[in-house]
C-alpha cells in the first residue's frame, strides 16, 4: 500500500523521465502537485499505480503524462500531468461500463533527429487498457517494455478481482 506521499514521489520521478533530450524539461511545480496529489487522495491508501511513460498523441492536449492509482476501497484516481497543468478524476470500480484490453504493434514512422539524421521507422509491441464510465474513457499505454506489461495488467488484474469476484 502507498501513501500519498510515496504516490507523489513516484509521480516526481516519472515526470523527470518523460522528458526526450530534444524536448524541455517539465516546468512542474512540485510543491503544488505534492499538496494536489495528497487533496486528491486524502488518506486512501494505493494498492496499486501504474504511470504512463508517456501520452498518446491527442488524447490530452496539456498532459505529458498520466497515472492511475487503485486504493484498497476500490477507487480509482486517473490523474494527468504536465506542464502548469493536474487534473484528475475519481471514479468508482463499480461505476466502470466497459474494461478492454488491446494487443498490437505500434507504428513508429521514423522522422527525422536532432542532427537532421532520418530515424529508422519501427515497430513496437503494446498493451493499452481503456476503462470506460459513462462518457468519459481512461487509457493506459505498456509500449515495448515487458515490465510495464506486467505492471499494466496486475492494474487489470485487480480492477476484474473488483468488478467479478469469484
Amino acid at each position: 500500500m502507498l501513501t500519498a506521499d510515496e504516490v507523489f514521489e513516484k509521480l516526481q520521478a516519472a515526470a523527470l523521465a518523460s522528458t526526450d533530450e530534444d524536448e524541455r524539461p517539465l516546468q512542474i511545480d512540485y510543491q503544488a502537485m505534492k499538496k494536489k496529489v495528497n487533496l486528491a487522495l486524502g488518506g486512501r491508501k494505493v494498492a496499486h499505480l501504474y504511470i504512463n511513460a508517456g501520452l498518446p498523441h491527442g488524447y490530452e492536449d496539456q498532459g505529458r503524462f498520466n497515472a492511475v492509482a487503485l486504493t484498497s476501497g476500490n477507487v480509482a484516481f486517473d490523474m494527468v500531468i504536465g506542464d502548469d497543468y493536474f487534473r484528475y478524476d475519481i471514479f468508482s470500480l463499480k461505476d466502470l461500463e466497459k474494461i478492454q484490453i488491446q494487443y498490437g504493434v505500434w507504428k513508429d514512422e521514423g522522422g527525422v533527429g536532432v542532427s537532421g539524421d532520418k530515424l529508422k521507422a519501427q515497430e513496437k509491441p503494446f498493451v493499452s487498457l481503456t476503462i470506460t464510465h459513462g462518457e468519459e474513457s481512461h487509457l493506459l499505454v505498456s509500449l515495448d517494455d515487458p515490465e510495464r506489461e506486467g505492471a499494466l495488467l496486475e492494474i487489470v488484474g485487480a480492477i476484474s478481482a473488483a468488478r467479478h469476484p469469484e
